[in-house]
């Protein structure tokens, strides 16, 4: 019987998860965050009442946008920022969900930022998103990021989520300490985030396009040449080919994030299967376990793979 442990998946997961591969949009996000970040920087420093800004970031999902968002995070606390007050400059992030409302979502607010409420604690909401700002302030906290920020619209009704959109709203007008906020999650999540602005002076959109197959063929042969090359394997031919290119981005659903994490699975395989050559049968088996289908029939090898498998569905086998 083979052992539940596998050490060639597990150092591929370690040495991979980490890794960070330059896009442009990567380049895009972190130009339009140094603006809007420095402008709040700025305003801090004059001392005068202010609105704070809201930087929108959106794209399907699977598209690469919370690691994006996390790199430039990544480096702003790294640049240690000075505040007026001497302190660094620091940005909390919060991972939203479809339970709970305003309250639930300053609790979970307060716990990004380190501050531990009991979940019996009594305190209306005014008064947790009262704690959320004091400690902002306190700890330096200039703005917040809030991940698949959809979630806390879906399933509300319409006055419920004007009621969210006001709070927002509070929270980049707050008298003494307004944060910014970095609001990222699926396309839809822009209908909602404009009406909070409905000039657009306060809102900066940064939309992560899907992959296209006119411009990114070279950036797919780097990505996964690079992958290779940092796991110390080496491609095969039919890896280096414009049809292997374009079957990979079909198979990803035309999304970065999706058909980076194919290429570390595949670079598992081979490393467990001892091969110091990364192959198409490498990527055909993960595909094929992910789908269930037999490794035969898969976008890799099936010739019509452009009408036979969901171009938005990565794992998903046949279009019914």
């Amino acid at each position: 019987m083979k052992p539940l442990f596998n050490p060639q998946i597990v150092e591929t997961a370690a040495q991979n998860t980490g890794r960070h591969f330059p896009l442009q949009r990567g380049e895009k996000l972190r130009t339009t965050f140094s603006e809007v970040f420095s402008r709040h920087i700025g305003h801090l420093k004059s001392g005068e009442w202010f609105e704070a800004e809201v930087l929108l970031v959106t794209g399907l999902s699977e598209s690469g946008k919370t690691r994006e968002t996390n790199e430039v995070l990544k480096l702003l606390h790294a640049e240690q920022v000075p505040l007026p007050n001497g302190g660094p400059a620091r940005i909390a992030q919060c991972d939203l969900n479809r339970a709970g409302g305003w309250e639930d979502l300053g609790r979970r607010t307060l716990k990004a930022m380190g501050y531990h409420l009991s979940d019996s604690a009594r305190l209306t909401q005014a008064e947790i998103w009262s704690r959320v700002a004091y400690q902002a302030q306190q700890q330096g906290i200039i703005g917040i990021h809030f991940d698949e920020a959809q979630h806390i619209f879906a399933g509300k009704s319409d006055n419920d989520r004007e009621m969210i959109l006001d709070n927002f709203k509070s929270l980049i007008k707050t008298r003494g300490w307004p944060l910014m906020l970095i609001m990222s999650g699926v396309p839809e999540l822009a209908e909602h985030v404009r009406s909070l602005d409905q000039t657009q002076n306060k809102v900066t959109h940064v939309h992560f396009d899907a992959i296209d197959l006119t411009e990114d063929l070279d950036v797919i042969h780097e990505i996964v040449g690079s992958y290779a090359l940092e796991n110390g394997l080496e491609l095969e031919q039919r890896l280096l080919t414009e049809d292997f290119y374009r079957r990979l981005a079909a198979v990803s659903a035309m999304r970065w994030g999706t058909l980076i994490k194919m290429t570390i699975a595949s670079i598992g395989n081979a490393r467990v299967s001892g091969s110091s050559v990364l192959s198409l049968e490498h990527f055909a088996d993960f595909w094929s376990r992910k789908a269930n289908v037999n490794a035969l029939a898969t976008p890799f090898t099936h010739d019509g793979y452009e009408t036979m498998f969901r171009p938005d569905k990565p794992f998903q086998a046949f279009i019914s």
